[in-house]
């Protein structure tokens, strides 16, 4: 099981999800190589793009992090994501685990639309992403 007890956890969850703040990203690492405590390793306000500067190549980690876009001149949406990263050198034992532990993240990270699996930082471009939670949304004009 992973520990996901620490109470910055679910303050920056909240503040990621909350219109008053503009973060819109919180990255989650483990403690150590070792450990299966999860801790807040950073957040921020730039999007995507900010977020994939964030992740180390060498670690497993687990985002969440708002996206917003138009569906046309007059509307914009909001949805939340929960990344699932595991870098190309990642250890074999983290990667073993990650996979059992994100039930656990995902009752503290509860609401997103998707879940995105990346294991290179380029499964974080917004563009496919966007695309992802439009057909995930429901009811699409746009013929997507």
């Amino acid at each position: 099981m992973a520990d996901v007890s620490d109470p910055a956890i679910d303050a920056a969850y909240q503040d990621v999800r909350s219109d008053k703040t503009d973060t819109n990203w919180v990255l989650l690492d483990y403690e150590s190589d070792r450990s299966d405590k999860l801790q807040v390793t950073g957040t921020g306000s730039g999007g995507l793009d900010e977020l994939r500067e964030a992740l180390d190549d060498g670690k497993a980690s687990f985002a969440y992090a708002r996206v917003s876009y138009a569906n046309d001149v007059e509307s914009t949406r909001e949805k939340f994501i929960l990344v699932v990263w595991i870098g190309p050198q990642c250890k074999v034992m983290r990667k073993a685990k990650i996979s059992v532990h994100v039930a656990d993240v995902k009752q503290i990270l509860r609401v997103h639309s998707i879940e995105v699996a990346a294991r290179e930082k380029d499964d974080l471009n917004e563009k496919p992403i966007v695309l992802r939670l439009r057909k995930a949304g429901g009811a699409s004009y746009d013929g997507i």
